[in-house]
């Protein structure tokens, strides 16, 4: 007898990604096509903020780090306490218009920010609305998705939200060469965010839940599936240092400031084109598979970036890192929408990002101090072990994890 898969009961008949893609739900499209709007606006500003904050407002280099860590440190924090409010009232739709309204608003005090507070301010305003939405946003995409369709729903929605982070940056140079002030391209990045409110308001629609939950509390879902990508997460994200710490390589190679802004853009149109397609096949093979595969290719990406001396070597990299996020982004989003019954579902999508978010803040952390003290190579080393003893603890749990999802998805059908 063939082993048990991990997929449903209620998996889809063997037909394209492409075909299922007009059986989704329009609340999934269209929520896609929001986070398109509110991401083309994060990413034109990001990557000029720093420029913005030490240039313009005259603010030091070790102040723009604390504004920085507060930032993302606001955003992990309130991920898990907005995902029990969604649970708590059975309203998923207000947060996500109340986030996505902040997120915009923040960037519009960046805009005018007479000095570092107010920047600070408007920092804090836009991740405390990426933390209010986050949880309730990906709970409305998971109700709206069939069991068997849930990787292909947030393949679609990565997909959509990083094509915003592709046409952020490009947008952002293309203002930049056109010599307009950072101020004014900070006000013209508050336009899409703005855009996304409005697309909230009068495309999004929300089937209100029965509230489920009597009380906040700090709880652990029962699932074996959520447990063991939680702890795996976890041990990968001691390593996942950010970004930052790519880009910095990339300079160390050689590589120009104008080319930097390339790879990064190759990373996203990477990403933006693996999501969907990897989505879709999770359906078929399984979320849990896809994501230890993915935790591997880090770890082989992270190796590569610790030798890497040249920009070719770099341009492949980026690309395959593109791919390990492809693999692992959506799919993580789609197993606890599997593996979590509605009621409880945005309370264990708040868990898992606040936990994995303030894990990824310790590395980064410890990324710094081990580039500082042994150079780039010991950063990218760690984060490489790092994903590899998480690609091994979880694959020793897939049997387990394979077994509980079978036995909900005859659950559910029963």
């Amino acid at each position: 007898m063939a082993p048990p898969s991990d997929q449903t009961a209620a998996s889809p008949p063997k037909r394209s990604w492409l075909a299922r893609l007009r059986t989704l739900d329009p609340n999934v499209r269209r929520l896609g096509f929001v986070s398109l709007l509110a991401d083309l606006s994060s990413e034109i500003a990001y990557p000029l903020f720093p420029i913005f904050v030490t240039t313009v407002l005259g603010v030091p280099v070790a102040l723009l780090g604390l504004i920085e860590g507060i930032a993302e440190a606001t955003a992990s924090i309130t991920k898990y306490p907005f995902g029990q409010a969604a649970d708590y009232t059975g309203r998923r739709k207000p947060f996500v218009l109340g986030g996505y309204t902040l997120g915009a608003l923040g960037k519009l005090l960046i805009a005018l920010a007479p000095g570092w507070g107010v920047a600070l301010a408007g920092r804090f305003t836009d991740r405390f609305g990426k933390g209010m939405r986050t949880a309730p946003r990906d709970d409305l995409i998971a109700a709206n998705t069939q069991p068997g369709q849930q990787g292909l729903a947030f393949g679609l929605h990565r997909t959509m939200d990083t094509m915003g982070a592709v046409l952020g940056p490009l947008v952002a140079l293309a203002l930049v060469e056109a010599h307009v002030s950072l101020r004014w391209i900070f006000a013209i990045a508050v336009v899409p965010g703005l855009l996304s409110v409005v697309a909230i308001v009068f495309l999004v629609k929300e089937h209100r839940e029965a509230p489920q939950r009597r009380a906040f509390r700090l709880s652990l879902p029962a699932s074996p599936a959520f447990r063991w990508l939680l702890v795996g997460s976890l041990l990968f994200a001691v390593g996942n240092s950010s970004d930052t710490f790519i880009l910095l390589k990339a300079k160390d190679v050689g590589v120009s400031t104008s080319a930097v802004i390339l790879l990064y853009v190759l990373y996203n149109v990477v990403y933006a084109a693996g999501s969907l397609p990897l989505g879709g096949l999770s359906d078929r093979v399984g979320q849990y598979p896809l994501v230890i595969a993915g935790y591997i290719v880090f770890a082989a990406v992270y190796a590569g970036f610790a030798a890497a001396g040249s920009g070719w070597t770099l341009a492949v990299l980026f690309a395959a890192y593109g791919l390990y996020i492809a693999a692992t982004e959506g799919t993580s989003k789609a197993l606890i929408g599997r593996a979590i019954p509605t009621g409880e579902r945005a309370s264990a999508l708040g868990l898992y990002y606040t936990a994995t978010g303030l894990a990824a803040f310790a590395a980064s952390t410890a990324g710094g101090l081990l580039w500082s003290a042994w150079g780039a190579w010991a950063t990218f080393a760690f984060g490489a072990v790092a994903a590899l003893a998480a690609a091994a603890l979880m694959l020793a749990g897939h049997g387990r994890v394979r077994r509980a999802l079978a036995s909900d998805a005859a659950a559910r059908a029963a």
